[in-house]
């Protein structure tokens, strides 16, 4: 193998992972707007089969403005909920709470009143 076939292996694996990166993109896509039917979306997939490439172009010329307004949705969905998650996480469960679970065991007699006291002065502290 010489430079020059080694050279057209590197541009022609590029297009190829490029194209799979779309292609991925736009199942996706598909698979995430809920305005589609399923009808089309079998009829877009069925396309993707048998044409790939020209049914990609077409697709992202139709739809690419809606494909970028859904994606940048999905991101914005996701950082609410990690921030959601943070928050909860990082505010751990408030005194009463904690009272009123460490109350629950007590009533359960898992534990004793001495270690009632202790858990609920830790809570309040």
């Amino acid at each position: 193998m010489d430079f020059w076939d080694f050279f057209w292996l590197i541009v022609y694996s590029f297009f190829f992972v490029a194209y799979l990166m779309v292609l991925f993109q736009i199942i996706g896509d598909l698979f995430r707007d809920h305005e589609l039917s399923g009808w089309w979306k079998a009829l877009w997939i069925i396309f993707l089969i048998f044409l790939p490439v020209i049914t990609a172009l077409v697709y992202l010329i139709a739809r690419g403005r809606g494909m970028a307004e859904r994606h940048v949705a999905g991101m914005e969905q996701a950082r609410r909920d990690t921030e959601t998650y943070i928050r909860d996480v990082a505010s751990g469960p408030s005194p009463a709470d904690q009272i009123a679970s460490a109350k629950a065991l007590l009533d359960a007699g898992t534990i004793s009143s001495a270690e009632f006291e202790r858990l609920k002065s830790k809570a309040l502290v």
